[in-house]
């Protein structure tokens, strides 16, 4: 019997309304590498594309009561992500201390209980957060004190703390959601992330010895590519010299994570540099994958941005100027 797979996450929609938390968790767990290929897209590898992956689950929890047509759960999802995303660039932009930063309105607790009956799982899940986590995630998500520099003054901590903290608050709250997708078994999710996390490994342990063969199981061969440098391949043969010419280089990947979805697949890995020229290439990189008959057919790669480079005190720079005055 064939499954209609916008009808079967339509019924866990309406599950979730009537507040099974295991059709969300699983509702949420389809759809994240979705989302997170959204989040790439605008924001880069990284951890801000993680952030506003979070910060749309948490989203999408408490409006889920808006969503008029269930069976387009998914579009909505990603646009929920473009909206987070598009957030994080603003918050990037804009002075500290000026970040109010999340779109349009902001559920409040009265929303999140008359259109989702979802209360228990939502204050049992804030219960099992630190007071000060808890503290920035009810003033973030439930109240009219939204903006970082109000959270900051709310709780007499520096922004840089208030951020700090809801990403940590956003991470196990999404971390409680997975759980709860994972203990409801009903899902073949969590064994086609662990099958395709095995091929991932597999792949880049061959890849480092200079082995491809794998590559005509994981990708098409008419697979399609882009590439940071702003190349575009098509066929699995730049795959090829790409990893020959790191190779020669002395560049390393290790995997470091995995997400998939139905016909979306996610690499990260990091990128390591080797000791004779630490700085040839980026941190990491990020492999977004389309799908098709559980074949890559589309690939697109995307580097993680390197950290800025410290910036050395003021103190220290006088100091060296005095320095160099005195010699």
């Amino acid at each position: 019997m064939t499954v209609d797979l916008d009808e079967a996450d339509a019924d866990l929609v309406r599950a979730g309304r009537r507040g099974d938390m295991a059709g969300v968790g699983l509702l949420l767990s389809r759809h994240r590498a979705q989302m997170y290929a959204v989040a790439i897209s605008i924001l880069g590898a990284g951890p801000d594309a993680e952030d506003a992956v979070q910060d749309a689950s948490l989203i999408a929890l408490s409006r889920l009561g808006e969503l008029r047509t269930p069976q387009a759960v998914g579009p909505w999802l990603k646009g929920i992500t473009r909206n987070t995303s598009r957030a994080v660039l603003r918050r990037a932009r804009r002075p500290t201390g000026e970040l109010p930063d999340l779109p349009a309105r902001e559920p409040n607790p009265e929303e999140l209980i008359d259109r989702l009956a979802v209360r228990d799982w939502v204050w049992r899940a804030l219960d099992d957060l630190s007071p000060p986590l808890r503290l920035v995630t009810m003033l973030r998500y439930f109240t009219s004190i939204d903006d970082y520099g109000s959270i900051a003054r709310a709780c007499g901590v520096p922004v840089g703390t208030v951020r700090s903290r809801l990403s940590e608050a956003r991470s196990r709250l999404a971390g409680a959601l997975r759980d709860t997708a994972d203990a409801a078994g009903a899902d073949d999710l969590a064994a086609l992330t662990e099958t395709r996390s095995r091929q991932a490994a597999d792949f880049f342990t061959a890849a480092e010895r200079g082995d491809l063969t794998a590559m005509d199981d994981l990708f098409h061969a008419d697979v399609r590519s882009w590439w940071p440098s702003g190349v575009h391949g098509h066929g699995t043969g730049i795959f090829g010299s790409v990893f020959d010419r790191d190779l020669a280089a002395g560049v390393r990947h290790p995997l470091r994570n995995v997400i998939t979805g139905r016909d979306v697949l996610i690499w990260e890995s990091d990128l390591v540099s080797p000791p004779w020229d630490p700085t040839h290439c980026p941190p990491g990189m990020a492999v977004v994958q389309t799908l098709r008959d559980g074949r890559a057919e589309r690939v697109r790669v995307v580097h993680r941005p390197r950290p800025p480079a410290p910036r050395e005190p003021v103190h220290s720079v006088r100091a060296n100027f005095q320095d160099g005055h005195r010699h």
